[in-house]
């Protein structure tokens, strides 16, 4: 190899890391920047400035210590009012009665507005009972408002494959059903009890948050969903509508002002650069700022579509 291909490999080489340590530079910077970014809308929330708050509840319910103690959080907070964005098909009941409590406590405190944007079902909808208004799209799914057990049984599958499962019980209903056992008549009925009672408590929660009794809390209270304009004609939402419907309300009714911010607030565990990378990315963008190539690379591999605005022509797997 000749001397001035020599030059040339080097001066290559060169010119590659002196780009990855421009590109390592503006992401330290980036991640300076989201870290005093937070850090100052933190302090800036707890020094008196007032704000509506915004939580959302999304996926399976399951009660976590983590959303139980954001809703606290809230409640310690200077919001003057909060919004629960609700997209949940429900979960565990125990978890959605939980996290009902928790909104009704939140809500003797402060003005809670729920809105429902894709579905509010089951235990979602328990949760929505616990604020002072429920506000949904018109499309979304409302309702569910019943209890299921369901026990898989494989007890004939590994009786034909010659597999007995023999278990001594203190009594005759300890850990019944089992699934690998038939179920008796007494262990099904106990089930049912079970189940009989947690409906009859949601049934009579829906009736008295919702002002609804006999024919018209039966209609409502058979299990079904409805959409969300259904669900106004039968009582169990109160406006049409989304955020701004919702803060059009606290407004009127509860002397919110509507100039105030609306802050987003997150269990600690989605707290991270990765919101606030996208927001600062969005921002360098709308305020001509030069944005390396490689950021924008970065971005969107780390945000996907959501980091690019305008027009885009990706195609992303689809996920749950």
């Amino acid at each position: 190899m000749s001397l001035t291909s020599d030059m040339l490999v080097d001066r290559r080489r060169l010119r590659r890391q002196l780009t990855f340590w421009r590109v390592a530079s503006v992401l330290i910077l980036i991640l300076a920047l989201i870290g005093a970014a937070i850090a100052f809308g933190r302090l800036g929330m707890s020094s008196g400035r007032s704000h509506i708050a915004r939580m959302s509840i999304e996926g399976l319910i399951t009660g976590r210590q983590e959303t139980l103690d954001l809703l606290r959080e809230i409640e310690k907070s200077q919001a003057s009012a909060v919004i629960l964005r609700i997209d949940s098909g429900g979960g565990t009941t125990s978890g959605s009665e939980a996290l009902h409590h928790a909104v009704k406590a939140l809500a003797a405190k402060k003005p809670v507005v729920a809105v429902i944007d894709g579905i509010g079902a089951s235990g979602a909808y328990m949760t929505a009972l616990g604020a002072e208004r429920i506000v949904a799209n018109g499309s979304a799914l409302i309702g569910s408002i019943g209890v299921i057990a369901q026990v898989p049984n494989v007890s004939k599958l590994l009786e034909t494959l010659g597999v007995k499962v023999e278990a001594v019980r203190s009594t005759p209903l300890k850990a019944m059903p089992s699934g690998v056992e038939p179920t008796t008549p007494e262990a099904r009925a106990a089930l049912e009890a079970t189940v009989a009672d947690t409906y009859r408590w949601f049934r009579d929660l829906v009736g008295a948050r919702r002002n609804l009794q006999n024919d018209a809390l039966n209609v409502v209270a058979d299990g079904r969903v409805f959409t969300g304009r259904q669900a106004l004609g039968l009582k169990l939402i109160d406006e049409l509508g989304g955020e701004k419907e919702a803060i059009a309300w606290l407004e009127r009714e509860k002397n919110v002002t509507r100039d105030l911010g609306v802050v987003d607030y997150k269990p600690k565990s989605q707290r991270g650069s990765l919101p606030a990378l996208g927001s600062l990315h969005r921002a360098a963008r709308l305020l001509g700022l030069p944005v390396p190539e490689a950021v924008d690379e970065a971005a969107y591999r780390l945000l996907g579509p959501k980091a690019l605005e305008g027009l885009v022509s990706v195609w992303q797997m689809p996920t749950e």
